[in-house]
């Protein structure tokens, strides 16, 4: 276990799949959690709930994280209700696959802002509460996909790996203010997305997975545990993969 006790921790797509995890580990350890969510406001009422028949403690927190004014309004408010935020998980993020040749500029464009411009928009957001108290944990979800490609997901690539270095670059920022920046970059993990897929196509991404499996929500978030935690103090602008070895 690592001692999160009071710590606030804000995560970006909090109310399903590893988002949700992530919330309800961090609570576990102790954190004040917010979860932001976007649109399906039952799914984090679900989770919040969740969180405190667990006996933690959890607020609700509606914005777009493409939409730089919300975010920083709805960030300050945290910060005015909270006392101040300690932990930010990006992990927001959505897909529009389809071959290059095919893809729209709205495919483009909307997986760009929310994946790769929400990050900038929340970091940015917190970064002058967490320069005044001169501590923070920062960690940014990428993807295998970033790192190796993937056929029909050009903009969801570019996206994730723009995270890889927009972390790197944080990292040597914000480390004199004793503030670390991470990367998470998960492999296949089971969620709703995954258990849509026809079976064959399933059992095919297995068979090249050296595992043999999907992971699971909980293996990323027991890496976020310890990445906020007094553990990982010495730990900044690396990229842990999480991937069961698809990818080394």
């Amino acid at each position: 276990m690592h001692n999160l006790k009071d710590k606030v921790a804000l995560i970006t797509g909090g109310s399903r799949g590893i988002g949700k995890a992530i919330a309800k580990r961090l609570a576990s350890e102790g954190a004040i959690v917010a979860i932001n969510y976007t649109q399906n406001e039952s799914a984090a009422i679900q989770t919040k709930n969740e969180i405190e028949e667990a006996g933690g403690q959890a607020i609700l927190s509606k914005f777009d994280v493409s939409n730089f004014d919300a975010v920083h309004e709805e960030v300050d408010k945290i910060i005015e209700k909270l006392g101040s935020i300690y932990i930010l998980i990006n992990n927001a993020g959505i897909t529009k696959d389809t071959l290059l040749m095919r893809m729209k500029e709205e495919d483009w464009d909307s997986v760009i802002s929310i994946n790769l411009k929400g990050i900038f928009n929340c970091t940015k957001a917190v970064t002058r509460n967490m320069f005044k108290q001169r501590e923070g944990r920062i960690v940014n979800l990428t993807s295998v996909v970033g790192e190796m490609g993937n056929a029909g997901q050009t903009n969801y690539a570019a996206s994730k790996a723009g995270i890889i270095g927009f972390t790197k670059a944080c990292a040597r920022e914000m480390a004199p203010r004793g503030i670390t920046v991470n990367a998470i970059s998960p492999g296949f993990i089971k969620t709703d997305i995954t258990d849509q897929l026809p079976e064959e196509i399933r059992k095919d991404y297995i068979s090249k997975i050296p595992l043999n499996r999907f992971g699971s929500p909980e293996d990323i978030a027991g890496a976020v545990a310890f990445l906020t935690s007094d553990d990982a103090s010495y730990i900044t602008g690396e990229v842990f993969r999480i991937n069961g070895g698809i990818y080394t």
